[in-house]
């Protein structure tokens, strides 16, 4: 199976500080791939990295090679120019942002939101025409009465509401990857479960590839069908969930899973100690 994106020996830094030390991860057509880490570990810095998202200030060394949907050969976005990471950002690579409740503008309705991401990458689209097309987004991700709402404002709606709004703008265009970015932060385990199941449902449906991001193990474990797991920058273990999760190879990952509380946990003793 061909890979949709595949990261090799990437480097980033900030100066002289590094924040990733030589990655290569590869995503399969149709795959869910799982990073998971501690925070600080380079996660995120990778998941801008691939769309070119990091700025000036970040020296990124390494190649992030994707395939489009038409391309004979894979392009390294490392060395793309803006215009060529412009027309791949939004259409056939896609990023759910961490805070749904910063993440959307407070100025702008979730309506007009969205139907710009439509419009940024197709030109031809009429205002009518992007507008049906965002309430079709909008009601594809739950949005109770989608074309009512489509002129209300982000806080007039609840924070899991306004992760499906994410989730819409992220998939309008229909991109062939889909990055979630610890999608269910700042929620409650009730709603969390709920945006679990619908970008479970959303990747069956449209065949996508994602790169899921969490440093909630018990997350990546409902999500993905890999995992990668960091530590200070660098990939530390790869493998599928499943073992990885019941018998990992890493001390690091050893350490990861016994500090995780469950209904066998002593609460009169103290979590086990992250350590590797």
């Amino acid at each position: 199976m061909a890979a949709s994106l595949e990261i090799r020996d990437l480097k980033i830094s900030f100066g002289a500080t590094p924040a990733v030390r030589g990655v290569s991860l590869r995503v399969e057509e149709g795959e869910v791939l799982g990073v998971v880490g501690e925070s600080g570990s380079g996660k995120s810095t990778i998941a801008l990295a691939v769309l070119g998202l990091l700025g000036a200030t970040a020296k990124v060394e390494g190649q992030i090679l994707w395939r489009g949907a038409q391309q004979s050969e894979a392009i390294d976005l490392v060395r793309a120019t803006q215009p060529l990471l412009r027309r791949v950002r939004g259409s056939q690579i896609a990023m759910i942002f961490q805070e749904p409740m910063t993440a959307l503008n407070p100025v702008m309705s979730i309506g007009r939101q969205v139907a710009e991401c439509a419009r940024a990458h197709d030109a031809s689209l009429t205002a009518r025409e992007a507008k049906q097309k965002a309430i079709r987004a909008l009601e594809a991700v739950a949005i109770p009465e989608a074309g009512l709402r489509y002129g209300d404002y982000p806080h007039q709606f609840s924070g899991g509401q306004r992760q499906r709004i994410l989730i819409a703008m992220a998939l309008i265009n229909r991109p062939r990857l889909l990055i979630a970015d610890e999608p269910t932060t700042a929620l409650d385990v009730t709603v969390q479960a709920q945006i679990l199941a619908l970008l479970k449902e959303l990747q069956r449906e449209y065949g996508l590839a994602m790169l899921f991001i969490s440093h909630d193990l018990a997350v990546v474990g409902q999500m993905a069908g890999r995992v990668a797991v960091m530590r200070g920058g660098q990939v530390v273990e790869t493998g599928p969930c499943a073992k990885l999760l019941t018998k990992p190879d890493s001390d690091y990952t050893k350490s990861l899973l016994a500090a995780v509380p469950t209904l066998k946990t002593d609460r009169n003793k103290p979590l086990a100690m992250v350590s590797g």
